[in-house]
């Protein structure tokens, strides 16, 4: 046991210093697992093999590049329109210094902690942010390369499974079974994720809260991070709205998106998200908290499918360790086994 738990520690050590690497990496595999059912049906509909490999391919280099240019074009609008709050956000500022003078708290604390609230490093911050955002391009060149390399090298995914299955049949079908379950799981969380992200912005547009469309993206994004994806999404456009129309336009954000994404994310997503991973709820929430420690934000969007790959190579694989399974899936799937 002090041995696995040693060589743990080197492998994570491992991970997290080629986590720029790893990250994008797995997510090509991840979009090439789920999108390799289309190609199949391509294939099987008698279209040849490197024909439907290169129309998968082209379709998800363009919903790629259309999310990057969405993305960068409105950061860019962004940093033009936070500024223009700034002023207003100095005036909550005062008025919040006002009221919690009327409960009793000094003018001298109210101003100490006021004055170091500096609104004027805004624009700094924005500027790093927009540097950063500026390495997307080289991120997504080489998600776009890794993508081709892995799409052409599935044509033969069928040959290298069956070598797998003659020596090791309990790997292929342990690998199987992730694959199987990631793209269970990205299908669930897809639907719910362009559900959600088309009524959020639809209803943000309405409210007149800037950059609708990016919000959307991102309660699209983080719809894939389990347990706290929902609050993640929130911020950003609530902020925006008590900055524009104070804090009722802010509580009107919070009760819409309570009503729409709290709903569809936390009550109905979770049971069909279980029935497709089968894992608990306690080792969802773990596998997050880890997986965006060792890997980054990239990390958290990946946690689920991440977590599916470790346990069909540590557990599943191996007929000693499948004692481990009781402690991982879901009780409903664990019932079912009994």
């Amino acid at each position: 046991m002090l041995l696995g738990l040693a060589s743990v520690v080197i492998v994570v050590a491992g991970l997290r210093s080629i986590s720029w690497l790893v990250a994008p990496t797995f997510l090509a595999l991840v979009i090439v697992i789920a999108t390799s059912p289309v190609s199949d049906w391509l294939a099987g509909k008698g279209c040849p093999r490197w024909l439907s490999t290169l129309v998968l391919v082209v379709l998800v280099y363009a919903v790629l590049i259309t999310f990057a240019v969405v993305v960068v074009l409105s950061v860019g609008r962004l940093a033009t329109i936070l500024p223009q709050y700034a002023h207003r956000a100095e005036e909550m500022v005062a008025e919040l210094s006002r009221a919690l003078a009327g409960f009793g708290i000094g003018p001298d604390q109210v101003r100490a902690a006021v004055g170091k609230i500096d609104f004027g490093r805004l624009a700094g911050f924005m500027g790093a942010l927009l540097s950063g955002v500026a390495t997307i391009g080289t991120n997504l060149v080489f998600l776009l390369a890794l993508l081709l390399f892995l799409s052409v090298e599935s044509s033969g995914l069928g040959t290298r499974m069956a070598v797998i299955i003659g020596d090791h049949p309990e790997t292929a079908r342990a690998l199987t079974g992730f694959a199987r379950g990631t793209r269970s799981y990205l299908v669930v969380s897809t639907v719910f994720g362009a559900i959600v992200a088309v009524l959020d912005a639809v209803a943000l547009a309405l409210l007149g809260i800037p950059l609708a469309v990016l919000w959307g993206l991102l309660a699209f994004v983080t719809n894939y991070i389990p347990n706290v994806g929902f609050f993640i999404g929130l911020v950003p456009p609530v902020v925006l709205a008590l900055l524009q129309g104070g804090w009722q336009l802010a509580l009107t954000v919070v009760v819409i998106y309570l009503v729409l994404n709290f709903l569809v994310q936390s009550v109905i997503q979770p049971r069909f998200v279980g029935d497709a991973v089968g894992l608990s709820t306690t080792v969802t929430m773990l596998s997050l908290v880890f997986w965006t420690w060792v890997l980054g934000p990239l990390g958290a969007v990946l946690a689920i499918p991440l977590t599916l790959l470790a346990k069909a190579l540590l557990v599943d694989s191996d007929p000693r360790a499948r004692w481990a399974n009781a402690f991982l899936v879901s009780n409903r799937i664990s019932r079912q086994a009994v």
